[in-house]
């Protein structure tokens, strides 16, 4: 005998996985990340039993609700796995994912579209973060289909626009955790950030690298990993993050001069393999730093004059690019960032698990 849950398997802008209606998956917290575990498969390199697609950006879950917080429209819970360990992290934020959520709340009838486009705000439970999203609903339907394009997904797609509200100090207690904009931590300087996702910036260079390396390059790279990993524990308790060993946060992020006509290059440790393309957040909150005086960005980066301005942070595979404005009486204030980003049901159906991890009758087996 197995269990079934309804869910639906999701592209959320470059990440994709199964999102689920709250209502579905248990109230207790240990036996829904069980739940989880069996869905994806993990803990196996291939997650050959589950939905994962053996990588950490294929190992992704989307929990959704009705909000009870006034004002807003819908609750969002993210999950992280890794296919080769038996973690469910829900701390950190997936600005990916959360291009799904309202298509989701759509699909499934949660909530009722507005007419050719539909504006839902939605928490992000995982760090009370809220934003605005947009979705195209010709004729009340999700539509898919559109001219907007974003690196690392193939083709084009209807537009989704995310107006972040509140990402400073999603997960820390500021902006600049450290209370500096710029720090000497284990020998490099680096510009530890959090606004939607904590990050340690810094120069490739300051760790004998040029910053263009390709993804494998630096996946194979045991020596350059050894080098991050330790810098990103220092960093942590910097950040006053304690001890991040086991923690899939701060992402680590290694900077360049823009090579294609952006404002610059990076490689982005989510947190130990080497991202093919740069996370949300991350893109948000790098962007963030090139515009703070006396980041580490500062001297690589090429920033546009004017308010609001565009940053196009570039990554492995194109390019990246967010709207931040400042306020024009702090300008090391961002009041606000928003993005564009793409969506797509792939799938619709049950997912399958074993009673022996969840038997709804009895709740557990």
């Amino acid at each position: 005998m197995q269990t079934s849950i309804p869910a639906l398997f999701m592209r959320g802008g470059t990440s994709r996985g199964p999102f689920f209606n709250e209502a579905d998956l248990p109230a207790d917290t240990a036996l829904r990340d069980r739940v989880l575990l069996a869905v994806m498969g993990s803990p196996d390199r291939r997650q050959i039993d589950g939905l994962g697609g053996a990588h950490p950006l294929t190992s992704k879950v989307g929990i959704v609700r009705r909000s009870s917080v006034p004002g807003v429209d819908l609750d969002f819970l993210f999950a992280q796995l890794q296919p080769e360990k038996d973690t469910v992290d829900t701390t950190p934020n997936c600005g990916n994912m959360l291009a799904a959520v309202v298509p989701f709340a759509l699909e499934t009838g949660m909530v009722a579209p507005q007419g050719d486009t539909t504006t839902l705000r939605v928490l992000t439970l995982n760090t009370d973060m809220q934003c605005d999203i947009t979705v195209q609903t010709p004729g009340g339907r999700v539509s898919y289909e559109g001219e907007a394009r974003i690196d690392g997904v193939p083709g084009t797609s209807a537009p989704i626009k995310i107006s972040f509200l509140d990402t400073a100090g999603s997960v820390c207690s500021g902006l600049l955790p450290t209370g500096n904009v710029r720090d000497l931590i284990d020998g490099v300087e680096v510009t530890c950030i959090d606004n939607g996702m904590p990050l340690v910036i810094f120069r490739a260079e300051d760790v004998g690298r040029t910053g263009y390396e390709s993804v494998a390059e630096l996946n194979a790279d045991a020596g350059l990993k050894a080098r991050i990993e330790r810098l990103r524990i220092a960093c942590g308790h910097a950040m006053g993050l304690g001890d991040v060993t086991s923690k899939n946060y701060p992402k680590m992020t290694l900077i360049a001069p823009p090579r294609a006509g952006g404002s610059l290059t990076t490689r982005s440790f989510i947190p130990h393999v080497c991202h093919d393309a740069i996370g949300v957040l991350a893109a948000v909150t790098v962007g963030t730093a090139c515009v703070l005086k006396g980041s580490v960005a500062e001297g690589i980066a090429v920033v546009p004059e004017g308010n609001p301005k565009t940053v196009s942070v570039e990554h492995p595979t194109g390019e990246f690019s967010v709207e931040l404005e400042t306020d024009p009486a702090d300008p090391q204030n961002v009041t606000r960032a928003a993005l564009l980003r793409t969506a797509r049901l792939i799938m619709r159906g049950e997912v399958m698990v074993p009673a022996s991890v969840w038997n709804r009758e009895g709740e557990q087996a």
